[in-house]
């Protein structure tokens, strides 16, 4: 297994932090996953999730809490439980998964029922979760890749109740049925998020390791009780899938056949291990490391498994399919303008396979589908934000070392994605009329912001380009290649930032750098330097290396531009974000490398940026 040993210092820094390390510095970790703390991130809009996951796995049982931040649907500042559902998101800006709440309670049924509990009486780690409600019923829960386990002790009770709060949510077409008396499943039909149309059904089958005293309905869910007057733990075990009951019931045997809570646990405590083993740090606090290794832990739990034991998922086309070939497990839930920039290199480095594996479910969606996915929940696009990152996607996993997929296949389908129309790059045609995304152009409904997406379009040219060249197809590399610099028609020498423009060619008017307009969750400040690709190429067009530096300096130390702080400070700012600025700067620092023409080849631009292809 290969370890990359790297500074803790240096770590906090790429992460943002520039906490000092003290003296007693803490030794390499050698059980990484106890130093993870899922409940990092669960305030202040971190909207993650603390309970129970494997890596990159199809099941999260976690609690959820009244605020709902979405995703996680846990807020730290709660301290009352609504249910513990069976999937979550991490991080999302929007609400979605959630589904199949499951609350233990005592007593008389009541389908509105909460618990309280106190963080005093909680605990998570990785691939675990443990809470005392305040009602008696200690809850703990575990999960493999595809199925969760859980060991509820109740009060000795002849009322110890699970209620499946199936119908408290957004889900519709909701089944629950009594297998027997150890046994129940069911469905529901859940999605639309961020407000897009695509939907998703999941199914469940939960097994127990003891009959049921009863079971009935109640308004917006169904209960099941156990008598615990002479054994108080209740054992679950629950499979998970996507494509049917069968499926979840299969999971859940080939994935966890015993009754062994303790030794479920630690088997997903030592599947955490393999890959957070893969990156040891050294030195700092043991504090800092947890924040290192926590952040690391959330880097890996999407994309998640779509595929059940037996290869089969539900497709992008509405079919159930099966993995063949090389490929181990189709993956799904793709928030691709968030990850390509560096969560999918991390992908390919900590874990080859799964990235692989990845890079061939983005193929199968398109071959599927007609398209490589923008923002894809489980199997189906959103349209969530903007650009085309699938193609930078599939060509970080090659870059970095992921390529057990069919890299022609997906050579084609992004050559396909970008010259062709199709309901990803909506601005394809106006961009091949005019060279650039015109301001006042007529796009597709879920279009928006001109300059940003225009720039989105210009990294994952050459990504496109980079990857048919790793694959020594030089005509197709020069040809993207060259259009990836399709970002000067909107950047401004007079202004020295990038602009909207109409489709006349002139500048639109009002323009301010600090503005938003016909950028994405940012303003002209902060992407006029979003070429990544030909940072030297930048760096001419605004006047040279100066120029360039001090816009950097100026954009790092008020990253929403407009105005100049000290230079000392501007100083302490770039050291903390060390990376970006050494990589930008190592693209100014040999004007000699500079090729006579306008435009560069790939192999140019890449070593530039200090590496290539």
């Amino acid at each position: 297994m290969k370890r990359w040993r790297i500074p803790l210092t240096f770590c906090l820094i790429f992460l943002g932090f520039t906490a000092p390390v003290t003296v007693a510095e803490a030794a390499p970790a050698s059980d990484p996953a106890s130093l993870v703390n899922p409940l990092l991130g669960t305030s202040n809009e971190g909207n993650t999730f603390p309970g129970a996951d494997a890596p990159f796995g199809m099941v999260q049982w976690s609690p959820d809490t009244p605020s709902r931040p979405p995703g996680g649907f846990y807020a730290y500042s709660d301290n009352v439980v609504t249910g513990f559902s069976l999937n979550h998101l991490s991080g999302p800006g929007c609400g979605a998964l959630g589904d199949i709440p499951i609350l233990p309670t005592t007593g008389a049924i009541d389908g509105n029922a909460t618990v309280g509990f106190s963080h005093a009486n909680e605990s998570a780690d990785a691939g675990a979760y443990s809470v005392a409600l305040d009602n008696g019923v200690k809850t703990e829960l575990t999960a493999t890749l595809r199925s969760g386990m859980a060991r509820f002790t109740f009060p000795a009770t002849t009322q110890a109740n699970l209620l499946f709060k199936m119908g408290s949510g957004k889900g519709s077409n909701i089944r629950f049925d009594r297998v027997s008396s150890t046994e129940v499943s069911g469905s529901l039909t859940n999605g639309f998020f961020c407000a897009s149309s695509p939907t998703y059904t999941v199914h469940f089958n939960m097994v127990f390791d003891r009959p049921m005293t009863s079971n009935g309905t109640f308004n917006g869910g169904n209960s099941v009780t156990f008598d615990t007057t002479g054994n108080r733990v209740v054992h679950a075990k629950v499979g998970l899938s996507y494509v049917s009951v069968s499926g979840a019931k299969g999971n859940r045997t080939d994935e966890n056949s015993g009754w062994n809570f303790d030794a479920t646990r630690d088997a997903t405590h030592t599947s955490w291990n393999a890959l957070l083993g893969k990156v040891a740090v050294a030195g700092g606090t043991t504090a800092q490391q947890e924040v290192f290794y926590t952040a690391l832990y959330h880097s890996l739990l999407h994309p998640n498994l779509l595929s059940d034991s037996d290869g089969k998922y539900w497709g992008f086309d509405k079919k159930v399919h099966t993995v063949s070939g090389n490929q181990k497990a189709q993956y799904g839930t793709y928030s691709g303008w968030d990850i390509y920039r560096t969560q999918a290199q991390l992908h390919a480095l900590v874990a080859p396979q799964q990235a692989s594996d990845s890079a061939q479910s983005l193929v199968n969606d398109y071959a599927q589908g007609g398209f490589l996915p923008k923002w894809s929940l489980n199997s189906a696009e959103t349209q969530v934000m903007n650009g085309d990152p699938g193609p930078a996607v599939i060509a970080d996993y090659h870059a970095f070392g992921a390529r057990a997929f069919d890299t022609a296949a997906a050579k084609n389908a992004m050559v396909s994605q970008g010259t062709t129309s199709n309901p990803i790059r909506m601005g394809l045609d106006l961009q091949t009329k005019h060279g650039y995304l015109p301001s006042d152009g007529t796009y597709p409904r879920d279009f928006y912001g001109s300059v940003a997406t225009l720039l989105e379009y210009s990294a994952q040219d050459f990504a496109t380009a980079a990857f048919a060249g790793a694959l020594g197809d030089t005509t197709t590399r020069d040809q993207f290649a060259n259009r990836a610099q399709d970002w000067r028609n909107v950047f401004n020498p007079a202004s020295g930032f990038m602009q909207p423009k109409l489709a006349d060619g002139a500048w639109r008017p009002g323009f301010s750098p600090t503005s938003s307009d016909q950028f994405v969750e940012g303003t002209s400040w902060q992407y006029t330097g979003a070429v990544p690709h030909n940072v030297r190429g930048l760096a001419d067009a605004m006047g040279g290396n100066a120029k360039m530096a001090a816009y950097l300096d100026n954009v790092l130390s008020d990253i929403r531009g407009g105005r100049r702080l000290a230079r000392r400070h501007a100083q302490r700012t770039v050291h903390r974000t060390a990376l970006g600025v050494h990589l930008h700067r190592a693209a100014l620092e040999d004007p000699a490398d500079r090729p006579p023409g306008a435009e560069r080849t790939v192999e140019q631009l890449a070593s530039q940026l200090g590496g290539g292809q």
